[in-house]
């Protein structure tokens, strides 16, 4: 049986503590866990798995971007495409929450891929790119 259901695993620090955000900052909901290991996150029907770790105190002082069009993004990142509604609620709980990695910004304007961006930072300092795609104009 095949699935187009994305799984991503990463490090999470204090699983409480990032758990937290991805539920109230986000508004994912939790899935399957095993107490005190690992949590899964709907990330908008995609499974994200939060593994305890040592926590991260810092920023990586050797974080690496690389110079795109729009500036110089953070990779490794992952994200996820929203819908307006969704993307302005996760925007504006970002603001209200800690801010932002990368502020929103528009990216190919007034093209097929038009869309509004951010980055952010998840309390252990894995960074998400968070999206709205513009639907593309009829042919």
């Amino acid at each position: 049986m095949s699935s187009n259901r994305f799984h991503l695993a990463i490090e999470a620090g204090d699983l409480s503590v990032t758990t937290k955000w991805y539920q109230e900052v986000l508004g994912c909901s939790l899935d399957m866990a095993e107490e005190g290991k690992w949590q899964d996150i709907d990330f908008w029907g995609n499974e994200l798995t939060l593994h305890s770790s040592t926590p991260r105190l810092e920023k990586s002082p050797d974080r690496n971007r690389h110079d795109v069009e729009m500036g110089a993004v953070c990779v490794p990142h992952f994200g996820v495409h929203l819908t307006m509604e969704d993307y302005r609620r996760v925007r504006e709980n970002v603001q209200a929450n800690g801010g932002f990695l990368d502020e929103p910004y528009i990216r190919f304007e007034g093209t097929d891929y038009q869309q509004e961006t951010f980055f952010v930072e998840d309390p252990n300092f894995n960074v998400l790119e968070i999206k709205h795609l513009v639907a593309k104009a009829p042919q």
